[in-house]
């Protein structure tokens, strides 16, 4: 195989056109008023037969920007995290911004060892949908001057713009569609809540919807349950709990706090030999793809994920172009899809 010519470089370009290379630099900076008309064609030539492309890199370094944002996710095996990073990378290459990923893996000790890892690379600013909790929980002293947008979770000792899910809004849509389909006794499953910020909202939102069809006929009545991975024991003695609480023809439903614990009641149900939409009712927040094809199809609470991330990504550039505001808080609202598991009684 034969051996790549090595790549030109901007001294090459100058020997061969004969000038300095802070001549060649202005040339490529489109600085060519301050060189003569034959200094410019010189160096033109010189460009074209060497086939000389500037490094992106040096050139924004030159001008004080790298023009690569850092974006660190908690894990990227959630559909949410993934979906979001879509949204963000589109949004930062239509502004000619390149992403870089940092996997924390759900690893609370990697935040802080992410952002200094990211900075090492002069990333412009960060966009942050991390775990948000624990002591290594990072603050805006350890973002080296940079600015930053949190995603989905709060950070307590940052105040920086913040983009998420409407959480008090969506829970209220899903628990107003499964008590309006005759589904009266309710159990909301999450992840451990420890402190992360939309586990928090969503939990007590669904208290707050309790709360309000507390004086509903039938009585509507609801639990939270916490389920951690590996525990499966644990989610099928909640499921059997759930369904003993409504005998004398009170309908049982689960709502899923995202994807991770939607899988989790599948494969519990499975086990169980249940079905949805008739041992229970289910609506779960996040639509993967898979939903639609578990069952009648799985209802759920569709995040508009690819706009958050859009929408964090506008946030942070225009943080980078010199606004100066107030932190801003921007809460998106997320879309009821109706399927099998959540059919009113009528049906």
């Amino acid at each position: 195989m034969k051996a790549r010519p090595p790549r030109a470089t901007i001294a090459d370009v100058a020997k061969a056109a004969g000038v300095s290379k802070a001549t060649v630099s202005r040339f490529l900076n489109h600085r060519e008023r301050l060189l003569s008309p034959d200094i410019a064609a010189r160096v033109e030539v010189a460009v074209t037969q060497l086939a000389y492309t500037p490094s992106l890199m040096a050139q924004a370094l030159s001008h004080g920007r790298s023009r690569l944002i850092g974006l660190i996710v908690a894990d990227i095996t959630n559909p949410y995290s993934v979906a979001v990073l879509r949204g963000a990378e589109k949004a930062c290459q239509d502004a000619g911004y390149l992403v870089m990923l940092f996997n924390l893996g759900n690893d609370i000790d990697r935040e802080r060892e992410a952002i200094d890892a990211l900075a090492g690379y002069q990333v412009d600013g960060f966009i942050l949908n991390t775990l948000g909790r624990g002591a290594g929980l990072v603050d805006a002293d350890a973002l080296h001057g940079r600015p930053a947008v949190l995603v989905d979770r709060r950070h307590a000792g940052m105040h920086t713009d913040f983009v998420s899910l409407d959480n008090a809004a969506a829970m209220k849509t899903a628990c107003g569609h499964l008590v309006e389909g005759g589904w009266c006794e309710l159990l909301y499953i999450t992840e451990p809540q420890k402190g992360v910020s939309s586990r928090r909202e969503r939990t007590a939102a669904f208290g707050g919807c309790m709360e309000a069809h507390a004086s509903d006929a039938p009585r509507v009545a609801g639990q939270v349950f916490e389920s951690t991975e590996g525990d499966a024991d644990a989610l099928e003695a909640a499921l059997r709990a759930l369904r003993q609480r409504a005998k004398r023809g009170r309908r049982a439903a689960v709502i899923a706090g995202n994807a991770v614990v939607t899988l989790r009641v599948a494969a519990a149900m499975a086990k169980l030999g249940w079905r949805f939409g008739e041992e229970l009712g289910f609506v779960g927040f996040d639509d993967p793809e898979w939903t639609s094809l578990i069952g009648p199809g799985l209802s759920v609470i569709s995040q508009p994920t690819d706009a958050i991330g859009r929408t964090a990504a506008v946030c942070l550039i225009e943080r980078l172009k010199g606004l100066e505001t107030a932190p801003r808080q921007l809460l998106l609202p997320g879309e009821l899809v109706i399927r099998g598991s959540s059919r009113a009684l009528a049906a």
